[in-house]
């Protein structure tokens, strides 16, 4: 494990006209650097743009394909689950083949699974097509990152992953609009959501061929370590099965729990094994001998279950909760876009200019505890003012802490570990947002469950038949007659409400990691 020091001090300005490249390498200027990173940023922004499009009309996918709460959970965790499995093995690949080629076949992989989804005519299909997306996702995600750590030394990059996190803002601010327009014009129909993509990959594979260029690093004698693989997403896909299932097809102690989790454990055991006596592991154990790596993946996990977990069920909570429209529902979470987009471009800018990184880690791991905990008060009926300041607050704290995590660890290994390195901490934040979605989306069709059956009581009106309460199904509140309307919408408040409070004290634990990390000056050149 290379040391991580830095020598420059903290008060020392950054030269910006030059970028130091690798040692035997010709330096790159900025401009080298912006135009090595345009097609990448672009194949990002169709990424992101493709999955955050159909997030407003999810609760009309959903409804028109005949699901329920747990289809429109397993439309969400589908390709988180298939990004978190996949991950470590396209970083893996990074450290010994052509990134050029790696990000490319991601991006294809991605907009056919895509277009695919667009055909879909069951939430299984649908469901299918999503966890072929989270593979090409998995790709795009790790690779970004280790395409930029091979250009630019950790002291520089910070201000770099500023690029990346607006490029994240921008096309999570855009998808859900376009989604929604999409969704609410009648000659196109939510279907177009998943074909928009298609002619911006196309113009990202044709400016990646053109502008990035890189060394391709290949190991003689490696090998994937493919058994591990298996058995970390069997572990995981296991866990998420059972989350999402107990509860609602078995009682959460029963002998079904009994089996699976007791298999997950089982599966984990075997996959330590595994990478322990590998001779090329796909998540390298010994990269848990650096304290701020092991520190850096815990509060990833714990951010990515706080960030996935909560903030996808936004755009049910503005369409069911409040009646919105899919197009004002992703007008409706700018304020928290528009932090994120914020935090992530200064402190990405200042974090180069310093060199200091971990303030922000820690003010971002309390601004996202202190939004949640605050969205946590959340009911049908909160003014939109104050719903608008909790999410810019979780916005400015997420974007501190996504990148920047990376970053720290980065500064921790040295260039031929880069894949590796960057690729495990986005296994365990991809980890915990599968596992955040699954589990809060458990808790929310229960808790749903129980507000509809004590509103329907407290009306004098029937509990039984289709408004039950049960949470299976996603209403249409269109054609709820008008006494039933208000009960639902009061139910969806106040259980979206409730998973934000259940989200607060993971969110803490992050920031009792981050807190834990000794800050070391990001180094000004790369150690092989």
């Amino acid at each position: 494990m290379a040391a991580a020091t830095g020598t420059t001090g903290a008060e020392t300005p950054v030269a910006t006209t030059a970028v130091r490249a690798p040692e035997g390498a010709p330096a790159m200027t900025h401009r080298d650097v912006m135009e090595a990173l345009s097609g990448l940023l672009l194949g990002m922004f169709v990424a992101i743009l493709s999955s955050t499009v159909v997030s407003n009309a999810l609760p009309q996918i959903v409804a028109d394909l005949g699901g329920g709460q747990s289809a429109y959970t397993w439309v969400v965790t589908a390709s988180l689950l298939t990004m978190t499995a996949s991950t470590p093995l396209w970083g893996k690949l990074a450290d010994r083949t052509s990134k050029k080629m790696l990000v490319q076949l991601a991006l294809v992989i991605f907009v056919l699974a895509s277009a695919g989804a667009g055909l879909s005519q069951t939430t299984g299909q649908l469901i299918a097509f999503r966890a072929v997306q989270g593979l090409g996702m998995g790709g795009l995600v790790s690779l970004a990152q280790t395409i930029l750590a091979a250009m630019v030394t950790p002291r520089e990059r910070g201000r770099y992953s500023g690029y990346f996190g607006a490029t994240f803002a921008v096309a999570t601010v855009g998808g859900p609009l376009l989604g929604g327009v999409i969704t609410d014009t009648s000659w196109l129909g939510w279907r177009w959501c998943f074909y928009v993509a298609v002619p911006f990959a196309v113009l990202a594979l044709t400016v990646l061929q053109k502008t990035l260029k890189l060394p391709v690093t290949r190991r003689a004698g490696a090998r994937i370590d493919w058994l591990g693989a298996v058995l970390v997403s069997a572990a995981v896909s296991l866990l998420l099965i059972w989350v999402t299932l107990a509860g609602k097809e078995y009682p959460w102690a029963s002998w079904q729990t009994v089996v699976m989790t007791a298999g997950a454990v089982l599966l984990g055991l075997a996959f330590l094994r595994v990478e322990a006596r590998a001779a090329d592991p796909v998540i390298p154990l010994r990269l848990f001998r650096n304290r701020t790596i092991s520190l850096t993946a815990g509060a990833s996990l714990f951010v990515g279950i706080a960030m996935f977990g909560a903030t996808v069920f936004l755009s049910q909570y503005f369409q069911l909760a409040r009646g919105e429209s899919p197009t004002m529902s992703g007008v409706m979470t700018i304020p928290m876009i528009g932090g994120l987009f914020v935090s992530s471009t200064l402190s990405g800018l200042i974090i180069t200019r310093t060199g200091r990184w971990k303030g922000w880690l820690v003010t971002g791991a309390v601004l996202v505890s202190a939004g949640l905990g605050l969205l946590g008060t959340l009911r049908y009926d909160t003014d939109y003012w104050r719903i608008a300041l909790f999410m810019a607050l979780l916005g400015l704290g997420l974007g501190m802490m996504t990148q920047n995590l990376v970053l720290a660890t980065q500064n921790q290994v040295s260039l031929h570990e880069l894949g590796s390195a960057s690729s495990t901490i986005t296994f365990f934040r991809s980890l915990g947002g599968a596992v955040g979605v699954s589990a809060l989306g458990a808790v929310l069709s229960e808790r749903i469950s129980g507000y509809v059956r004590d509103g329907m009581a407290r009306a004098g009106l029937d509990a039984g038949g289709p408004l039950s309460g049960s949470g299976s199904a996603i209403p249409d509140l269109d054609a709820l007659p008008a006494p039933v309307r208000p009960v639902i919408e009061s139910a969806y408040g106040h259980g979206i409400g409730d998973i934000y409070l259940y989200a607060a004290p993971i969110a803490v634990v992050a920031l009792l990691l981050v807190a834990c990390i000794r800050e070391v000056p990001l180094k000004t050149v790369h150690t092989d």
